[in-house]
C-alpha cells in the first residue's frame, strides 16, 4: 500500500534533491503531490498495479515533464525518474 508521506531523495546529475512525495491510491489510480527544493507539483497520470507505481509531474521552473516508476516494499520506496534530455535518475525514501 503506497498510501502516506515518503521521506525521499533523488540522485540527479545536478546531485542529491531531497523531499517529500505524498501519494494516495485509490484501486489502480494514484494521487498526490511531489514537494522539494524547487517546489511542489500535483501527480498526473498516476497508476498502482500491486507494489508497482507510476506517475509524471511537471517541473514548471525546469519546463519539463518527470515520469516517475516505483516500488514499494513495506516501508520503503525505490525507483527511476527520466528528466527528459538530463537522462535518468534513481530515487529511494521512506514511509514518514
Amino acid at each position: 500500500m503506497p498510501d502516506g508521506i515518503w521521506n525521499v531523495t533523488m540522485n540527479t546529475p545536478m546531485g542529491a534533491q531531497t523531499g517529500t512525495l505524498t501519494l494516495k491510491s485509490n484501486g489502480g489510480t494514484l494521487e498526490g503531490e511531489l514537494n522539494g527544493a524547487q517546489g511542489s507539483a500535483s501527480i498526473e497520470d498516476g497508476k498502482v498495479d500491486g507494489n508497482a507505481l507510476s506517475w509524471s509531474v511537471t517541473a514548471e521552473q525546469l519546463a519539463m515533464k518527470i515520469n516517475f516508476s516505483a516500488t514499494v516494499d513495506g516501508d520503503t520506496i525505490s525507483g527511476e525518474a527520466e528528466l527528459g534530455t538530463f537522462g535518468k535518475a534513481t530515487f529511494d525514501g521512506t514511509r514518514a
